[in-house]
């Protein structure tokens, strides 16, 4: 219940204002948290040329004698090629409220808020972008997990290399056909490993998280030890751990619906190319809780600074992100889609 409270409470007291504000639209980011935070350094110009082997040397032969052997060279590697993608949001304030918010009155920074607030709401932008194929807004997206880990059904080139000439580019996509069990799993898992090149982490859906969960045993939902599920709890993903065939799994809430994604990070990798005349941003608010976002920082987010406008008084600043997420091994990453029930 509200109280009306009279002039003579109202014009003696001032109102508070709390130190922080709190985000009630922003949830989960995993994905693409884990791999804006290893960004690496795009190097090159207009395009990245990964190299790739895609069939064997064939010349090899047991031999006697003077027998004849092969003079033939091999021709068994190719370029994938990678362009960079830009995204970008804008940050507008008046002058007039920054000259509000000034002086012993002012609780929150409004430039900073407004700069950190933005950047997350973009951080957000992108986590849905990186379970897309690339092809949105014009093709001008980044890729995504859905052209990456696809088998040719869906996405027939990737790299500017068609898959179906080079099957090796190819991830494993299998349908669930409704259910996820850990049969289902187990092939999957089979399908993407060799040796001991094997998936660094499982990605998947709330939905299908606690499907997954419900096929294990009390004792099987942690496996590794204590250390094991306390990373899981304090790895700054928001997620906590449940481990298949020593992988840790994470539900995210970008994930494709139905989906449960068995990832190689090794071979994953956001390529950040900063745009140019612009300073790094510090993705870190101490203004904002109830999300993921405010302890992630060294996203490789730029801002191009503020600008005065000339029909305005107002400023306006542009944060801008640059890269591309590059697979260079699509083979062993894979998926189960159209998940809709644990048998």
């Amino acid at each position: 219940m509200s109280v009306a409270f009279g002039n003579r409470v109202t014009t003696t007291t001032q109102d508070k204002i709390l130190p922080k504000v709190v985000d009630t639209i922003l949830n989960g980011n995993v994905f693409a948290t884990r791999m804006l935070e290893k960004a690496e350094t795009w190097g090159a110009g207009e395009k990245l040329k990964v190299p790739v082997k895609f069939e064997k040397n064939t010349t090899g032969t047991s031999f006697a004698g003077f027998d004849t052997l092969s003079t033939s060279a091999t021709n068994n590697r190719v370029n994938m090629e990678f362009q960079p993608s830009f995204y970008s949001m804008t940050v507008a304030l008046p002058l007039t409220e920054l000259s509000v918010n000034s002086g012993e009155e002012k609780v929150i920074d409004l430039a900073k808020l407004e700069m950190a607030s933005t950047a997350q709401d973009m951080a957000d932008d992108i986590g849905t972008l990186f379970y897309g194929d690339g092809t949105g807004n014009g093709g001008k997206d980044p890729l995504g997990l859905a052209a990456i880990v696809d088998d040719g059904t869906a996405v027939a080139t990737f790299g500017g290399l068609s898959r179906s000439t080079y099957p090796t580019l190819a991830a494993t996509k299998t349908a669930s056909s409704g259910s996820i069990t850990l049969a289902k799993l187990r092939t999957l898992h089979n399908a993407v490993k060799s040796g001991n090149i094997k998936p660094t982490v499982a990605i998947t859906t709330e939905t299908v998280f606690s499907l997954f969960e419900s096929l294990l045993q009390a004792q099987e939902r942690y496996s590794g030890g204590v250390s094991d599920v306390r990373k899981g709890i304090i790895s700054g993903t928001g997620a906590i751990e449940l481990y298949f065939r020593g992988v840790p799994v994470l539900s995210d809430e970008k994930c494709t619906a139905g989906s449960f994604f068995f990832l190689n990070e090794e071979y994953l990798k956001w390529m950040a190319l900063p745009v140019a005349m612009t300073e790094p941003v510090k993705f870190k608010s101490q203004d904002i809780e109830g999300n993921d976002y405010s302890d992630v920082k060294g996203l490789g987010f730029s801002w191009s600074g503020w600008q005065k406008t000339e029909n305005a008084a107002a400023v306006v600043g542009r944060i801008y992100l640059g890269g591309e997420l590059v697979c260079s091994n699509p083979k062993r990453q894979g998926t189960l889609t159209g998940i809709t029930s644990a048998a």
